[in-house]
């Protein structure tokens, strides 16, 4: 298991505010990154740019870094996402990938207890267990590792020992942090998220929220306070919630504050040009650095694949392979809706300002003023490039031509998901 003796530092992505030099080895050359200490966002987050003084491709621009809220964490603006280790990718394939994405420049790796996806006994923990694997030869304090304890479930009580509904209490918590580090071997995670909240709110694709459908739930404080406690044994040192609302991330804040208990610094919700209104609505505000500073790390930026418009036609070899077709009634909500017109109207703009459609879906949420990270998932090498590419190849920030027919599209097609 890795040394957990000094888990705070992060001495390849430092958020110091001296300009501090770190070197990555890449496949063909050497990367020098300069971390200077000017804020750089249009919220006054601290915002850390890299300087690369050799590549490959002049036209490349340098991986941004972010520090996530008020937090000492400072994240590539690309998170990896691995969630299809175990059921889509092979171990080695996963090596591959994760080799690949930290040579070139994403130094934090997102997973969960429940994967991989879909969430099946048989292959729950592999993701983890792939990934702890190749943190073997790796230095730990160079790479951010975020995980996520599972939310209310009657479905999955197979992740806990005896559990008959998995709840975000302290047994659960605590348990799924042993389970988590042992599988990921180490001793420690950098960011630990509740994936889902313990209460009833709208989830995945369910766009309002239905008031029969309230229940009784875990305080907020009791949840701050077994994370309190895994903090001080040295066993996470900050949390994050995902799938969560406005009511959510300030009940969380104003327990903290009240109690004196961990603050959230982080928020994982799903946000693309398909799914925008649930966080640009009002926890845009509630996220502000100045107000409660939580930073979000958005995930699905390619809703589920659908804005490469690979399912537009369901008979093309990418449609067969894909996800939304490999596994019925997955995120069936980009397919059973309108989301095809807008997909379509979105690739039609693409083309007209000579970009590709994952260039335009990935370069939207890049440029967002608001964004701390942005998760992505790939199942092959030649995947992962391109979205690496579109990130750093793709003009920064899109032009306001680009921007102009995004809001136009937009106003017409407003989270096309949910009809």
């Amino acid at each position: 298991m890795a040394s957990s003796s000094s888990p705070i530092i992060q001495p390849l992505f430092s958020n110091s505010n001296n300009s501090r030099t770190s070197s990555l080895n890449a496949s063909t050359s050497t990367s020098y990154f300069s971390f200077p200490s000017s804020v750089r966002n249009f919220f006054n987050k601290k915002k850390f740019a890299t300087t690369i003084t050799a590549m490959a491709q002049p036209q490349r621009s340098a991986m941004q870094y972010n520090q996530v809220g008020d937090s000492n964490l400072v994240v590539s603006e690309i998170t990896f996402g691995t969630m299809t280790f175990g059921e889509q990718n092979t171990e080695k394939e996963a090596h591959e990938m994760l080799s690949y994405a930290v040579e070139h420049g994403i130094n934090t790796l997102d997973t969960a207890e429940m994967y991989p996806i879909p969430m099946k006994k048989e292959t729950q923990g592999l993701t983890d267990v792939y990934i702890g694997n190749w943190l073997k030869s790796r230095p730990r304090d160079q790479i951010i590792l975020a995980t996520k304890v599972s939310g209310y479930s009657d479905r999955l009580s197979y992740i806990r020992d005896n559990a008959e509904i998995l709840r975000v209490d302290a047994v659960n918590i605590k348990e799924s942090v042993e389970k988590s580090l042992k599988r990921l071997n180490t001793d420690y995670i950098d960011l630990l998220q509740i994936h889902w909240p313990d209460r009833y709110v709208g989830l995945f694709g369910e766009f309002f929220y239905d008031p029969s459908k309230w229940r009784e739930s875990v305080s907020f404080v009791e949840q701050l306070r077994a994370f309190q406690e895994l903090i001080n044994e040295g066993k996470v040192r900050y949390i994050g919630v995902s799938n969560e609302t406005s009511y959510g991330v300030m009940e969380f804040i104003n327990a903290a504050k009240a109690e004196g208990l961990p603050k959230i610094v982080s928020i994982q919700n799903s946000y693309s040009l398909l799914v925008r209104c649930k966080f640009e609505v009002d926890l845009v505000e509630v996220c502000h650095p100045y107000n409660c500073n939580v930073g979000l790390l958005c995930y699905s930026p390619l809703a589920g694949g659908a804005l490469t418009g690979k399912y537009l036609d369901s008979e093309s070899e990418a449609s067969k392979k894909g996800r939304l077709q490999l596994f019925p009634g997955y995120m069936e909500r980009y397919n059973k809706s309108i989301s095809k017109e807008a997909t379509t109207q979105y690739i039609e703009m693409a083309k007209k300002h000579g970009l590709s459609p994952v260039e335009l879906a990935l370069g939207f949420v890049r440029d967002r003023p608001f964004m701390t990270s942005t998760i992505i998932g790939a199942t092959s090498v030649e995947q992962l490039k391109e979205d690496i590419d579109a990130f750093l190849t793709t003009q920064r920030p899109l032009s306001p031509d680009v921007m102009t027919d995004i809001e136009t599209i937009f106003k017409r097609y407003k989270d096309p998901t949910t009809f």
